[in-house]
């Protein structure tokens, strides 16, 4: 039974490769997380109905149900952050596991250590306010810098990571064309090439009316991309 006065974080790692979940369970406690090993995705959802997890740990290729079949099934109900830990490494891998909303993807093998930072980075999603103002609004939106949560009519919209850096990145310069160039230096390289257009369209798909015909995230020319925002809240 879980301690309910423990403020550590919890981790739930789902993983088929019995030798590799201990590793990961004994590498994260010395970490300092509490975490929970399954062994596949009917025995997370079990755990998952009745503990309350901060972060998930998934492999891939597992028997039965993928983990990217399983995260898509979350994402209709939750918006716990997760990240796929799995040997498909390659970019177009890379992509599906985000698309399927994933916040990160770390292929194997991997370093200890990465994974850690990774997590850390997830668990700790304060921004501050650099320009001054806390909250930016774009029609029926309400996007805050310090807890990068977004939401619509007072009702929460799940992002990954990689869309609350990418939105955060606009909402630091307000109905300003921001370039490629110019992304991929204020996210510090973490997204290049094609995960940047992965994640504008992600990001579109949630705002949007129709992601096709783009309202407030539009394309500008040759230049870039821009957020058309309506006002911005101290």
């Amino acid at each position: 039974m879980a301690n309910p006065t423990d403020s550590r974080s919890h981790i739930l790692v789902v993983d088929d490769d019995q030798r590799l979940l201990e590793l990961l369970k004994k590498f994260l406690e010395e970490s300092g997380f509490r975490v929970t090993g399954a062994s596949d995705t009917d025995q997370a959802n079990a755990y998952m109905n009745g503990i309350h997890f901060d972060l998930l740990v998934i492999d891939i290729m597992m028997p039965g149900k993928t983990g990217i079949e399983w995260l898509i099934e979350l994402r209709e109900s939750t918006t716990i952050p997760a990240i796929f830990l799995t040997a498909l490494g390659e970019t177009e891998d890379r992509i599906d596991g985000l698309s399927a909303g994933a916040d990160d993807y770390l292929p194997k093998p991997f370093e200890p250590r990465e994974l850690i930072l990774r997590i850390t980075r997830i668990l700790d999603r304060s921004l501050t306010a650099p320009n001054g103002y806390s909250d930016i609004i774009f029609g029926n939106f309400v996007f805050n810098l310090e807890s990068r949560k977004l939401s619509k009519d007072e009702i929460l919209i799940h992002l990954t990571t990689s869309e609350q850096d990418l939105l955060s990145c606009f909402a630091n310069a307000p109905n300003k064309t921001l370039s490629r160039e110019d992304l991929i230096e204020l996210l510090e390289e973490r997204m290049q090439g094609r995960s940047i257009d992965v994640a504008i369209a992600r990001l579109r798909s949630k705002i949007e009316n129709d992601p096709k015909q783009p309202y407030y995230l539009t394309t500008v020319r040759n230049l870039g991309w821009k957020l058309q925002i309506d006002k911005v809240i101290g």
